[in-house]
């Protein structure tokens, strides 16, 4: 059983990687809620891995993405990243993000991100 440090980081290192539907895939609940800011949540994941697949489809060009630091609780994980991408809506876009992941039986139940406009 692999701890939860382990875990985010196998995680992190499989975004780098361009792996993150794989990530995904493996790591999150099926009844996973994910939400961007105070945003409506986004439930399931069915639904939150079509978010992930467009997020990824909509990136022109990614330029960068390097966790700065990792901290863990008790059944919680908190990444803080920072991304340098351009996408085809937004434009370009170079900032740093929290990410809060809840765990529940070795699987990522609800995921927010935090971040400015």
């Amino acid at each position: 059983m692999d701890t939860l440090l382990e875990k985010i980081s196998t995680i992190n290192d499989m975004i780098l990687e361009g792996k993150a539907l794989e990530a995904f895939d493996e790591y999150y609940h099926d009844d996973v809620v994910m939400q961007e800011n105070d945003n409506p949540e986004i439930v399931g994941k069915v639904a939150n891995r079509k978010r992930e697949e467009e997020f990824f489809a909509s990136i022109t060009e990614f330029r960068g993405a390097k966790p700065l630091n990792v901290t863990i609780g008790e059944n919680t994980t908190m990444v803080e990243w920072h991304f340098d991408y351009t996408h085809k809506d937004w434009g370009e876009k170079n900032y740093t993000q929290v990410a809060l992941q809840e765990w529940l039986n070795g699987k990522i139940i609800k995921e927010k991100f935090y971040y400015g406009s």
